[in-house]
């Protein structure tokens, strides 16, 4: 028999574009202006949760939150629905759901007969991460971990796991409250980590002699990017698990330590666009508090959880603090007095104001700020007295970060916490300081401020066969544009009509497209297109096989 012709020479030419939709009719119009609604009903949803929380905060303790305050949640919930369309609202859809659902139960499914759907939601305070959340949280994780690598600071992990004494030992704190906790198989008390701190302790005690010499050169520099797990009320910025950026120095008692670390944390909020106008970071010295608090009769068992009280003056004000104070057994003129010195707005007023003030704390605090000044980074320092930060373990400097419009919760915080792993046995005190830096109120932050980049899907070539034949002919294509650093889509099944793959190819971020066909596999080539390129008489390319390596010289630079 004769042999068949040779198939013609492909020419791409991309697929004919997709006609615009109409315009909306005159009557869609009249209606009005166009509601965002699913941006709308994301902020209905986490209003809702804000509304819950204050009212599970009040059952949990009277007088936590004022009436005024969950009015006020309650009437902006009710004005954010106002503005849904009719029958558009999460309320309208949840009763449709449950209308379905009602039916689907009485026929024994849903409407395919499937009586086993799983529910699809992430258990509660917890997120899914798709692909385009995740191309979100690499460039946030990314920024973190540049700006620690920069500082010359080592990454390291531990396990999720944790033994639950390690959080237990620290009294006087939500967070042994708040513990995924429970016994294993093999009769262990154990937790997800709620925090990381402890588990670095652990490691750096893992490392130390038995006469409390560390094995490490010091200092220690470390940093992680763990997720945390708390069980606790879920809103805005506050969810039951979340990744947090931690850095930590260990071995340095100046506070050239404190320094270095908030450098770290302004140099990333200017990586990401946000400036000393967005932010603030409020600074005190818990040594300082623990000498003015126990020259008003506050005993050392007083001590940690009064700063836990203390720490909430700016969430539920001062009439709250001090009903809480006083449960604690602090007379109440001594909790007004203690207030009153917490409204001290620079370090020179709380000397002057502050009975019985550690001096070697207001000169810590003093040169902070000098050090701040020196590396360039001032103007987001702010002092507060208020600060004391809940965790037990602070000795020295705390500090917190928030967004100066006061909308977002705490964005990180830390400070110095020098006798941490004496409480864990170390013969030896070992002076300390970090910060832990969550990724929920900052991508808040950033999407507020409209800072965040697109994280389109980005793919640099589809690899196509021309028909189930030149499949393993494009597999060896796609292999060597790997070889050269290429991202490349293999498309496992031919597509019957050309303009099917440069659609696909459009969906998936790709810039070019390699079309692996007979005629131009027999010269050892493969014909290119460059989708980006408008020019028809130049967008596409053969290129011969053994100069597949320089694919990026191929078409110009867009």
């Amino acid at each position: 028999k004769p042999a068949p012709p040779a198939p013609a020479p492909v020419t791409l030419e991309p697929a004919a574009p997709v006609p615009a939709p109409a315009p909306a009719a005159a009557a869609a119009v009249a209606a009005g202006p166009t509601v965002n609604q699913a941006e709308l009903e994301r902020e209905i949803k986490e209003q809702g949760d804000t509304v819950r929380a204050l009212k599970e905060g009040n059952k949990a303790a009277a007088g936590t939150h004022s009436k005024e305050d969950v009015d006020a949640a309650v009437a902006k919930l009710k004005e954010m629905k106002d503005k849904l369309p009719k029958g558009g609202g999460p309320d309208d859809k949840k009763k449709d759901k449950k209308e379905k659902k009602g039916k689907d139960d009485a026929k024994g499914g849903d409407k395919k007969g499937n009586s086993n759907m799983i529910d699809t939601e992430p258990v509660s305070g917890t997120r899914d991460f798709y692909p385009e959340d995740m191309r979100a949280r690499t460039y946030l994780f990314q920024h973190f971990k540049d700006v620690a690598k920069s500082y010359a600071f080592q990454e390291y992990d531990a396990p999720v796991l944790e033994h639950e004494e390690l959080y237990k030992r620290k009294a006087g704190e939500e967070i042994t409250q708040q513990m995924y906790n429970f016994i294993d198989k093999s009769g262990h008390a154990v937790t997800l980590r709620p925090e990381m701190t402890p588990s670095l302790a652990r490691m750096i005690l893992g490392r130390t002699t038995e006469s409390g010499e560390t094995k490490m050169i010091l200092p220690v520099k470390w940093y992680s990017l763990p997720q945390c797990w708390r069980f606790e009320t879920t809103q805005r910025g506050r969810k039951r698990e979340h990744y947090q950026w931690n850095m930590d120095i260990v071995g340095v008692t100046s506070i050239a330590a404190e320094v270095e670390l908030l450098s770290a944390i302004t140099a990333f909020f200017l990586n990401v666009g946000i400036t000393s106008k967005d932010v603030g970071i409020k600074v005190n010295s818990r040594k300082v508090m623990a000498s003015i608090l126990k020259a008003h009769g506050i005993s050392d068992e007083q001590f940690a959880p009064v700063c836990v009280v203390v720490d909430k003056l700016d969430k539920i004000g001062d009439d709250a603090v001090t009903a809480e104070l006083v449960g604690l057994g602090v007379e109440e003129v001594t909790a007004r007095i203690i207030i009153k010195t917490m409204s001290a707005r620079s370090v020179e007023e709380l000397g002057a104001i502050a009975q019985g003030a550690d001096q070697e704390g207001l000169s810590e605090l003093k040169e902070l700020f000098e050090h701040a000044k020196a590396y360039g980074f001032e103007d987001f320092l702010l002092f507060d007295a208020s600060v004391v930060r809940g965790l037990a373990y602070y000795t020295g400097i705390v500090f917190e970060c928030f967004d100066r419009t006061g909308e977002l919760r705490a964005i990180c915080g830390g400070g110095r916490y020098d006798r941490l792993l004496s409480l864990y046995g170390s013969k030896q005190e070992v002076p300390c300081v970090g910060f832990g830096f969550g990724d929920c109120v900052i991508m808040d932050l950033l999407q507020m401020k409209g800072l965040l980049p697109s994280f389109s899907q980005q793919t640099d070539f589809v690899v196509a066969a021309f028909n189930k034949d030149m499949l393993p002919s494009a597999m060896k294509v796609a292999a060597l544009l790997r070889k050269a650093g290429a991202t490349v889509d293999m498309q496992q099944e031919p597509k019957k009509k050309v303009g099917q793959t440069f659609d696909y190819a459009n969906r998936v971020g790709a810039r070019f497209v390699a079309l692996v066909a007979p005629d131009e596999w027999n010269k050892n080539m493969v014909r290119i297109k460059d989708l980006r390129m408008e020019d028809k008489e130049a967008n596409q390319k053969d290129v011969a096989l053994d100069k597949l390596d320089t694919w990026r010289d191929i078409f110009p630079a867009l």
